[in-house]
């Protein structure tokens, strides 16, 4: 039995799907308008883990991730740049892709673009008029009339009261209300428009999302999810919009992931504690180590992204890796551990408790190694690569792991590389060792701890194997 923490309750509840066996999945995902950076890079991956288990459960999911192709955002930068919107988004949109592949994120089974759903978005801001749930303004735009839906802010906690008094002193005046949201922005010289009942212009950001996930999965569906800051007021007008557009119940279970902070401060431009993955994915061994420090806390709470924590990420993995090393493939046979990571799992995702399962089975594997019982180190390594897939972790073969050059997570906080690594090629490395091998047959000790001396300080270790056999890794 899967339990899940529904943002809208406030508590944990059984996933019990809409249509038995099948789940349908909406996650708010990118404006495109700037390259990923971490703290996408953590919703991305939560979002990515999620699929992967509910998948791994047996549920047939349709899982569907928005793209935001026109926005204030976009239409700014564009202008700011020289550029068209679409040249902008398409540059973007490509990153995007690019990033999420090094990250091993899975692609969504949708990814709807806002500019190709204004067909349906128009029919629901005509439903939301002839429903009395909106209004056209004076200024041409079409506004949505917060007060007239019974229970907004039932998500986020909030009461239309408290909103009001924090609501700024200069209210638009072409709103009835000043929480009242545009669902149509009337078009604006130079902005893309699209012809509509109330004139050219173009869709508002909160029904976008109302629209594509109605279209692409009905008008009642299981899961909805975003990162924390999309709770309000985004979620919440989502809420509102869709709910009175359709009359139906939008959705069952509402998820949120948490903020990013960068050295216990929140990530900020102004700050100067922003990093994309342009930034970041470099200076790691591999992309896996970033997979794995996100892994490490639970997607509710905060996470603390610094140079400490992903030099333990890639110091935990190293041991599992390690652990792995020059053990035979053989099937893997679900047992103890494998029910204690699923009940882990079951349990809201709870991918730190997951994680700690991983890192039992790897000293197990230790244990039974140095035992010298390899058959059964080997079915427990099986077992184990077989729960790290399902987290996407483990992709790699241990011989190649060691090889891969760790660069350095930067200086400061998590900034640019401090180095290119050793500097050494695979080749060179391999040219050495086989210097090396000549030189110990020659019974040429000294040649051979010169080599063994100059690898190390070039950060390759070696590892003399039975056999005559020397194995590599970068320290």
């Amino acid at each position: 039995m899967i339990r899940i923490h529904n943002s809208l309750r406030g508590e944990k509840q059984e996933l019990k799907p809409i249509t038995p066996g099948s789940l349908r999945m909406y996650v708010c995902g990118l404006t495109v308008y700037d390259f990923v950076h971490i703290g996408h890079a953590r919703m991305l991956l939560v979002f990515d883990v999620v699929s992967r288990y509910l998948r791994h459960r047996g549920y047939r999911l349709t899982y569907v991730r928005n793209i935001t192709d026109i926005d204030d955002k976009i239409i700014r930068r564009a202008a700011e740049n020289g550029e068209s919107i679409g040249a902008l988004t398409e540059r973007f949109i490509a990153a995007m892709n690019e990033d999420c592949g090094r990250l091993g994120i899975e692609r969504p089974d949708h990814e709807p673009r806002a500019t190709q759903y204004v067909p349906q978005i128009i029919t629901m801001v005509a439903q939301l008029l002839a429903k009395d749930y909106a209004y056209v303004a004076a200024n041409g735009d079409v506004m949505y009339a917060v007060a007239r839906f019974e229970g907004y802010g039932r998500l986020s906690g909030k009461r239309l009261a408290d909103l009001r008094a924090g609501a700024r002193v200069e209210v638009d005046e072409a709103k009835r209300d000043p929480l009242d949201f545009v669902l149509w922005k009337h078009a604006k010289p130079g902005e893309p428009a699209w012809d509509s009942p109330w004139g050219a212009g173009r869709p508002g950001w909160h029904i976008e999302c109302s629209a594509m996930s109605t279209a692409l999965l009905g008008t009642h569906f299981d899961i909805h999810g975003g990162g924390m800051d999309l709770k309000f007021p985004h979620h919440e007008n989502e809420i509102a919009q869709s709910c009175a557009a359709s009359g139906d119940e939008f959705v069952n279970l509402w998820m949120h992931n948490g903020f990013v902070n960068v050295d216990e401060e929140k990530m900020s431009k102004s700050l100067g504690n922003f990093f994309t993955l342009r930034e970041v994915l470099p200076v790691l061994r591999h992309p896996e180590v970033l997979r794995f420090f996100v892994l490490s806390s639970h997607y509710r709470g905060p996470i603390n992204y610094s140079l400490e924590q992903l030099e333990q990420a890639d110091a935990a993995l190293g041991r599992i890796y390690t652990a792995l090393r020059d053990l035979p493939a053989v099937a893997g046979e679900a047992g103890a551990h494998t029910a204690r990571f699923l009940d882990s799992m079951d349990d809201d995702f709870n991918t730190p408790e997951a994680l700690a399962v991983l890192q039992t089975l790897t000293r197990e594997v230790n244990s039974a190694r140095d035992a010298g019982d390899v058959a059964r180190a080997a079915q427990l390594a099986a077992e184990l690569r077989s729960l790290g897939g399902v987290l996407g972790l483990l992709s790699v073969e241990p011989a190649q792991w060691f090889r891969l050059a760790k660069p350095g997570v930067g200086s400061g906080s998590a900034g640019a590389a401090a180095g290119g690594g050793t500097g050494v090629s695979d080749g060179e490395i391999e040219a050495r060792i086989a210097a090396r091998a000549a030189a110990r047959r020659a019974k040429n000790w000294a040649e051979s701890d010169r080599i063994r001396d100059e690898l190390a300080a070039a950060g390759v270790l070696l590892e003399d194997k039975p056999g005559g056999k020397t194995a590599w890794r970068r320290a």
